[in-house]
């Protein structure tokens, strides 16, 4: 299997660079899993999609604000730190720059008294560092930091609770989940009225998520490692979500890895590098909630898993042609 299998021609300008205002009024496109008929709608009528017994699972992870801007101690040099994994209370494996004038040893101090000392230099030019600070690490990076937005967004987010989901609540992603972003309370309380059911998980999402796929081959793809946890209510949820004949909706793709994760291990909290590509035979979810993906990523191939790569690239032909908004901040699918 081909990573040119799995691209599409996609123009510039169909990617999103602001999320839509009000959450909910972004554009979706209904996909029948069985037939591959499409309905255009918008997110606000997602429950007309839903039913009774139909359990909604979204991961919880809350994106901060993980992109800092420093001095190095020695010179003075300008650098920038991206906060991608925490390994201690102190210690983060970190995106640097520039590189070639961090290496271990160095220290760097940042506004609010806070400083790094690099430590060590990991596979891939990462760097693990130890931080000093005084008071609550996450209250300073909100001072100080910047939302770690996609590449491909080149315009300033001007409210960083707008790259978070209303939901959001375990601090620790450094990408927002962003299929969650379009749900507002209206949805909610609409699903609470019609019997639909919500349950929450914990992935912490890494920039691996973004990380292109280089082979040929994408069996020859190494998989980033995130962390989740699924806490004992939403496994009960799902058993009888399961038990009573309804349908285990993924708002996600974390959420949909998280579950298939588990579903392959037994184990509730554990680290994973699951990947999702066609042929998988899925053992949870019975439908998926998700953006539109990135030509030849790992996500892209993960909803092709699901619907089937000829109907999912018709899928995207379609939303090209009906000038749907793509990635992050754009428009929505639902497939059950």
């Amino acid at each position: 299997m081909l990573k040119s299998d799995f691209y599409y021609d996609l123009p510039e300008e169909l990617i999103a660079q602001t999320p839509a205002e009000p959450r909910d009024s972004s554009r979706l496109m209904k996909i029948d899993r069985q037939s591959g008929e499409i309905v255009h709608d918008r997110f606000y009528n997602i429950c007309d999609y839903l039913q009774k017994g139909d359990l909604l699972v979204m991961n919880d992870s809350r994106v901060f604000p993980a992109r800092i801007f420093g001095l190095k101690r020695e010179t003075g040099v300008s650098c920038e730190f991206l906060l991608l994994k925490r390994r201690s209370l102190t210690e983060w494996e970190t995106m640097v720059k520039p590189g070639r004038r961090l290496k271990p040893g160095v220290i760097v101090d940042f506004p609010e008294g806070l400083s790094a000392e690099v430590l060590e230099t990991l596979e891939g030019g990462n760097r693990l560092v130890r931080f000093s600070f005084e008071g609550d690490f996450f209250d300073i990076l909100d001072r100080i930091g910047q939302m770690p937005l996609p590449p491909y967004i080149t315009e300033k987010l001007q409210n960083n609770d707008r790259y978070n989901t209303i939901y959001c609540h375990e601090t620790g992603s450094a990408a927002a989940p962003t299929a969650g972003l379009h749900f507002t309370e209206k949805e909610f309380a609409k699903c609470r009225e019609m019997g639909v059911d919500t349950a929450f998980v914990t992935l912490h999402v890494g920039l691996g998520t973004f990380r292109p796929v280089k082979e040929d081959d994408i069996l020859d793809h190494k998989m980033h490692t995130e962390h989740y946890s699924i806490p004992p209510e939403t496994a009960e949820k799902i058993r009888l979500c399961k038990e009573r004949g309804g349908r285990v909706i993924a708002v996600g793709t974390t959420s949909c890895r998280t579950l298939e994760s588990a579903a392959q291990t037994g184990k509730a909290i554990d680290d994973t590098s699951i990947f999702i590509y066609p042929g998988y035979e899925f053992k949870c979810i019975d439908g998926l909630i998700t953006n539109f993906h990135l030509p030849e990523s790992t996500l892209i191939m993960l909803v092709s898993a699901f619907l089937g790569r000829e109907k999912t690239l018709s899928a995207y032909e379609i939303a090209i042609k009906e000038r749907y908004r793509f990635f992050s901040f754009g428009d929505c699918m639902i497939i059950v």
